[in-house]
């Protein structure tokens, strides 16, 4: 069971790794770009000589021990999900270098027994020789076997509303059947998405796409149509995962843009899902 201040106090050490060009284009090529192998725009995020940094990377850096398999958390690993993703960039994010992340649980929410609990974590990533920040990042894990603990039930974000109007845009971007495999190499070793004893293990037929491919390439969308392929110009995230996408599916993102702001959801339309809610994006 769920000590929420077990959570609250957790350890985490800081967690430092250097990246290569290299590393920048695997996890770009992880979440769809180069799929057009003739697309200049995209392919300065996939050709190590002389790519850029994709400005969703930080999600995906400076991978230390999952607080979630350690059994002293007291949650069900084979049973949590992604809930929500949040990124803002301080600056472009480099192509290569060698970056420090420092992490922290900040809210443990218990939505009662049967449905599940919530743990928010807020994470800082630095350039190491520096020290300069890059990004802010929070997320929250949906942990669904694990609620009735007795702890506070108040969420500690208010997700971003929609506009009620038509989109203004809307891009359909393909999946592979083997796009979890490869996204798997910017460093989520989760076997949810690679075994298919575990997929079923957590209720699924197979296993499914990381929400944070996902979530890049919701990014993809809007840095397509609204920044011109320009990693500078893309200056936040933020996003609720509603249902998974399995590989192979193709997803389509609805987009409003409002000033500086860009709104977005994402569906599967092939069978109706949504599977990015509430999304915003924000524009330098």
């Amino acid at each position: 069971m769920i000590d929420p201040q077990i959570l609250l106090d957790w350890p985490f050490p800081d967690v430092v790794a250097t990246y290569a060009r290299r590393d920048m284009a695997i996890y770009a090529l992880g979440i769809g770009l180069g799929a057009d192998p003739l697309d200049e725009a995209q392919l300065r995020f996939v050709r190590e000589e002389d790519n850029l940094g994709f400005p969703t990377m930080p999600v995906a850096m400076c991978w230390g021990p999952s607080w979630a398999a350690d059994p002293r958390a007291g949650v069900n690993r084979a049973m949590i999900v992604h809930g929500e993703q949040g990124l803002r960039l301080l600056r472009p994010m480099p192509a290569e270098g060698r970056f420090r992340l420092r992490s922290r649980i900040t809210h443990v929410v218990d939505k009662g027994a049967g449905k599940g609990a919530v743990i928010y974590a807020e994470s800082t990533l630095v350039d190491d020789a520096s020290g300069e920040t890059i990004a802010e990042l929070w997320r929250s894990t949906f942990a669904r076997a694990d609620g009735g603990f007795g702890g506070l039930p108040q969420a500690p974000r208010t997700p971003h509303a929609l506009p009620d109007r038509a989109p203004d845009a809307e891009v359909e971007l393909p999946t592979t059947p083997q796009q979890a495999l490869l996204y798997r190499l910017s460093g989520d070793r989760n076997p949810l998405h690679s075994h298919p004893e575990a997929g079923r293990r957590a209720g699924f037929d197979r296993p499914i796409l990381h929400g944070l491919c996902t979530y890049g390439i919701a990014a993809h969308a809007v840095l397509r149509c609204f920044c011109d392929y320009d990693p500078a110009r893309l200056t936040g995230f933020d996003v609720r995962f509603s249902a998974p996408v399995f590989p192979g599916e193709s997803i389509a993102v609805e987009m409003w843009r409002d000033g500086g702001i860009v709104s977005f959801r994402a569906f599967v339309r092939s069978r109706g899902a949504k599977v990015l809610d509430n999304g915003r994006a924000v524009l330098a």
